[in-house]
């Protein structure tokens, strides 16, 4: 199956930034045979968090759902760091989300809809993943959201 992400990724005016560093004792990707699992994804840029605080206080369900998006792209430069192109994702098998929710909110699907979503528009019915979105008490450097992806990647062929 061809999915043309990269391709995607362009025609939307979307340049893959630098991948983010870990910022613990742990490694940001990890490829096992044909699965890859991005650690948790921050939505920085520049080396700057987009956004910060709790979502339902500081920030919008709106602006989370464009950081979710943001950090989904995190996800996708980390993923692209273990293969030679996105048009080797088989498959988006599940996305993680975790929203710095204030006391009370209870719209973390809805700002998890912006990693779903983007997903979705670059690599079509690929694109569509199982998915769990949490809301918790703190995140680290105060992000608002943070997102984990599983993709498959395209079996090689057999002779």
């Amino acid at each position: 199956m061809i999915i043309n992400a990269e391709a995607r990724l362009a025609e939307m005016g979307i340049e893959f930034p630098e991948a983010p560093e870990a910022i613990g004792d742990y490694v940001p990707v990890v490829r096992y045979g044909n699965m890859i699992v991005t650690s948790g994804q921050l939505p920085m840029r520049d080396g700057k968090m987009t956004a910060s605080g709790k979502v339902g206080l500081d920030v919008t369900v709106e602006e989370a759902a464009e950081a979710a998006r943001l950090a989904a792209l995190n996800c996708l430069t980390q993923i692209r760091t273990c293969v030679e192109s996105l048009d080797e994702i088989a498959q988006i098998v599940r996305v993680e989300g975790f929203v710095n929710s204030a006391d009370g909110f209870h719209s973390q699907a809805q700002v998890m809809n912006g990693a779903s979503k983007f997903l979705a528009e670059v690599f079509g019915e690929a694109g569509r993943h199982t998915r769990i979105a949490v809301g918790v008490n703190e995140l680290p450097l105060n992000a608002a959201v943070e997102v984990v992806v599983w993709a498959l990647v395209e079996e090689p062929a057999q002779f």
